[in-house]
């Protein structure tokens, strides 16, 4: 795997800063309104080297590419091992139009030092095909816009395709961000945000009573995926396993999550099916949890729906780096091998008054040994997304 997140880019730097209980939440200069979770210092061309198509690539785009790389260099493939790989990349849009055209006026775009591929910047599939020719893959690829769910789709795309045979290995992952000015317009009118003067590191709620909204963040994570027969051949590090997933659509509003939570309990329930779990095989769900009204009760009685007598872990992993949109199911997945590998289990950070209080989220996060996970994320446009991980001890 390769990440880049608000609270480092490996294993050790992330477990270090859930033990010190720090992350990097911050009220951004052009609004002091909202709070976001940003990655100080990151340079793309630190993981590519220098390449003329980096001038295409959109902050997120950045952060795409640059996980992926990173994925690459850990996975110790060589150029010659991808080309017949397949990619898939969770996507978002770019939503920095005041940054990259600061000047409309009468609706014209044109002028001087517009370049003359700026369309590239604003194409979903620009940071894959930016993958694609740094790292040789040539296979199967698909991009995903799925909004909060897409990377997590992705990588069980990708899963799907090697399972069923038709890929021996696969690049999947993604990267976003939204905190430019016109990312964090879009989200304040559609009251998704949370506004307030408390202290930034308190911001972010999830299933709190008082919880107002999300805090975006941006970051990426890619993992390269392997049949595990091939995977053990080549003595290739093995992070987990994924047993199972789901999907679905709400088909209801264009925002909120479906009322009842019908639709996103099947995707959870697919995820179980294909894995050929049960609820009570689950150790630890790490929750969506955007620390938004709707989506938070929508999600807890999803859980209390599933898991009722099961008691699983229960983790948020938004409370720590912030909302990272179309990236957040491939950072929430790379995070909780992590914590799988490292035999830790953070807090939900902020959690005074659960909304919910037959459900057990971690209160106090420490040493905890833990086998399966299932992540879950549900997106604007009733996107459901979960997957199901195991430990794999094999080598």
């Amino acid at each position: 795997m390769g990440i880049l997140s608000s609270l480092g880019r490996d294993h050790g730097e992330i477990v270090k800063s859930f033990k010190e209980r720090k992350v990097n939440f911050e009220r951004p200069a052009f609004d002091d309104e909202v709070v976001t979770a940003p990655i100080r210092k990151f340079n793309v061309r630190d993981y590519t080297g220098p390449f003329k198509d980096g001038r295409y690539l959109n902050r997120g785009s950045q952060l795409a590419v640059a996980s992926a790389i990173a994925a690459i260099k850990n996975s110790g493939c060589k150029k010659d091992d991808l080309a017949g790989a397949g990619l898939f990349v969770g996507a978002g849009v770019n939503l920095n139009i005041g940054g990259e055209f600061p000047e409309i006026r009468g609706g014209k775009i044109d002028r001087e030092d517009l370049q003359a591929l700026w369309i590239l910047r604003f194409l979903p599939n620009t940071a894959a095909s930016v993958i694609a020719k740094l790292s040789g893959i040539h296979g199967e690829n698909l991009t995903v816009c799925t909004a909060c769910s897409a990377s997590l789709q992705a990588i069980g795309e990708a899963f799907r395709k090697i399972k069923n045979g038709y890929l021996d290995r696969a690049l999947a992952g993604g990267g976003d961000s939204r905190l430019s000015p016109g990312g964090i317009l879009a989200y304040k009118k559609a009251s998704a945000l949370y506004k307030g003067d408390s202290e930034p590191d308190k911001a972010s709620r999830p299933f709190d009573c008082s919880r107002s909204g999300f805090v975006p963040g941006e970051g990426g994570a890619f993992f390269l995926l392997e049949e595990f027969e091939k995977a053990k051949e080549r003595g290739a590090r093995i992070c987990g396993e994924i047993c199972g997933y789901g999907s679905s659509m709400d088909a209801s509003n264009m925002t909120a999550p479906e009322g009842t939570g019908k639709w996103g309990r099947m995707a959870v329930l697919s995820a179980l099916q294909e894995a050929g779990m049960s609820p009570s095989q689950i150790d630890v769900i790490s929750a969506h949890g955007t620390g938004t009204l709707l989506n938070d009760e929508g999600e807890a009685n999803l859980i209390d729906d599933i898991y009722s007598g099961c008691n699983p872990q229960v983790i948020a992993l938004k409370s720590w780096i912030g909302h990272t949109a179309s990236a957040c199911g491939a950072m929430e997945l790379a995070i909780s091998l992590i914590c799988m590998q490292k035999n830790y289990i953070p807090e939900v950070r902020n959690l005074k008054d659960p909304c919910c209080g037959k459900i057990n989220f971690v209160r106090n996060g420490g040493t905890f040994s833990f086998g399966t996970c299932v992540i879950e994320n549900f997106g604007f446009g009733g996107q459901n997304g979960a997957l199901i991980v195991k430990r794999r001890e094999e080598v």
